[in-house]
């Protein structure tokens, strides 16, 4: 139903559940759903705030996302049937929350609430200059979370949509502004006291955006226990490392779940959620499309939106008819997917990626209520092909916990089989050394991960005991042959899925210890251990 898009009801109705289902989400993030006012400069350039990052009513599902309108309350009656759908059909949902700041700009802005109830107690102002801002969000205020009242408003919202809406949890936008005391970010400070003992918020999933525009604002890393992070250095490493600017070093500590971030203060690999592309940014398919943004229609002459895009263009900016560009495009979009779903961690999926969905190179297309941020399903043959080999990744994801580990990789063994839960080679199948690991010239290596390596029992006690696998990684420019490992890693291979061919089914060939097997430049083949060739 055409009166459904863009709605509560749309998203839960029958063809959009079925379809996150059949995709093998387990998750869904919303963007902001609390009420919004649109900035008045959008108005005037016949633009609307698409993405909701303006918020001004914090107990209130934003009414324009509700599909029925003629009752009072509507909107909260279509919002709760659309969790209680999703609930149902096995997906949890979190909701994207901006508790840094307010619709009401800066000293400029207009006032709408906060500014006339108590301006003072509500925002950060200037010490020397109350009449002014103090600025941590880029958009003209900042929330004053070190007031006792507007830490207690924050605390009723996160409660309300828990207890009377029942999200599953909250994704923090620029979750740093709100770890600031006095100036600098805190991870004592007293929002995190409060809702670590809030007996409701702390059993939920907690989320945050690890940084905002203001000094010291990047935290990645530095969240307190209980709080997972977008991680950012995983975005920027895996972007950087399928266009050879990254190390293998850097790669496989992304890879292996970000130890060196997380571990030391006590959280696991579900502390780093795993991210290439978000709705801040190119999408996939744009990121291996463009060199340089294009936000032309955002009608600031191109000044918006970051110029640290960390991608590449393969050959031609933009669209082109280009056979051999277009087939690498269509890799690297595999490649960074793959990536994506056997790395240690959370995965985040931006929707449309697994269908190319492209923005025309705008990277912050946050005005953007039109063709330029809409899905369009009327997918042509390669959209097809990407959106099969997603659902194969996420399904190989979900089947094996050896990509999904609930400790960190360590390269020991902790039982009787003797052979490490990782252990990293090079193509000739020789252990990686101190000199590999550092080198800027080497983007290939191979990664053993051991499915009988599990210390820990699952939710019922029994003992995890998965496949074992073998990933080939080739992110230079040309074809590489690898050797495989000895044969105490394992006696025989058998493909189970190669982002050069995509078209073949996992089982189509095998191979053994030490044999040679080409790999393919820009891709990554997996292989499973073959059932009783241990």
């Amino acid at each position: 139903r055409e009166d459904l898009r863009g709605t509560y009801a749309g998203l839960a109705a029958p063809p959009p559940i079925a379809y996150l289902q059949e995709l093998g989400v387990t998750a869904v993030e919303l963007l902001p759903i609390h009420h919004i006012i649109d900035e008045s400069f959008l108005a005037d350039r016949a633009l609307t705030n698409y993405w909701g990052y303006s918020s001004i009513g914090y107990l209130a599902p934003h009414a324009s996302y509700a599909a029925a309108q003629s009752e009072l309350g509507d909107q909260l009656r279509e919002f709760k049937g659309m969790v209680k759908a999703l609930h149902k059909a096995g997906m949890e949902v979190i909701l994207d929350v901006v508790y840094n700041h307010t619709a009401e700009g800066n000293h400029l802005g207009p006032m709408l609430s906060f500014k006339g109830v108590d301006n003072a107690a509500f925002y950060r102002l200037l010490p020397d200059d109350p009449r002014f801002y103090m600025d941590f969000t880029g958009t003209g205020n900042s929330l004053n979370v070190v007031q006792p009242s507007v830490l207690r408003l924050i605390m009723d919202s996160l409660r309300y949509w828990v207890v009377e809406c029942h999200v599953d949890g909250f994704r923090f936008d620029l979750a740093s502004a709100l770890a600031r005391e006095l100036y600098d970010v805190d991870r004592l400070s007293g929002f995190f006291d409060v809702i670590h003992q809030d007996l409701v918020l702390s059993q939920v999933k907690l989320i945050a955006e690890p940084w905002d525009v203001g000094p010291g604002g990047y935290q990645v890393g530095n969240f307190p226990v209980l709080w997972s992070e977008w991680n950012g250095i995983y975005r920027n490493v895996m972007r950087d490392f399928w266009r050879a600017r990254a190390t293998v070093g850097d790669f496989a500590a992304r890879l292996a779940g970000s130890s060196d971030l997380y571990e030391t203060d006590g959280r696991k690999p579900s502390a780093s959620i795993n991210f290439v592309t978000a709705h801040d940014g190119f999408t996939l398919a744009d990121l291996v499309a463009y060199n340089e943004k294009h936000n032309e229609d955002n009608l600031e002459d191109n000044r918006d939106g970051t110029d640290d895009n960390r991608s590449w263009n393969c050959g031609a900016e933009g669209p082109t008819d280009d056979p051999t560009i277009v087939a690498l495009r269509a890799r690297q979009q595999r490649n960074i997917l793959t990536t994506l779903f056997v790395s240690q961690g959370v995965p985040m999926l931006l929707g449309g990626d697994e269908i190319g969905r492209t923005q025309g190179g705008n990277n912050n297309p946050w005005c953007q209520d039109n063709e330029i941020s809409w899905y369009d399903w009327s997918l042509d043959e390669a959209q097809r092909e990407q959106l099969a080999f997603t659902k194969r990744l996420i399904a190989l994801r979900r089947a094996h916990p050896v990509f999904h580990r609930r400790h960190f990789l360590h390269g020991t063994s902790s039982t009787e089989f003797g052979l490490p839960d990782a252990w990293w080679f090079r193509p000739d199948g020789r252990r990686m050394t101190h000199r590999d690991w550092e080198s800027h010239d080497g983007h290939v290596l191979g990664l053993f991960l051991n499915g009988r390596e599990f210390p820990d029992r699952d939710a019922r006690g029994r003992e995890i005991v998965d496949d074992s696998f073998l990933l080939l990684v080739n992110a230079h420019h040309e074809d590489v042959d690898f050797a495989l490992p000895a044969g105490r890693y394992g006696r025989r291979w058998t493909l189970e899925l190669s982002t050069a061919e995509p078209a073949l089914e996992a089982g189509a060939w095998t191979v053994g210890p030490r044999d040679v097997l080409p790999t393919v430049a820009r891709s990554i083949t997996v292989l499973r251990l073959a059932h009783g060739a241990t």
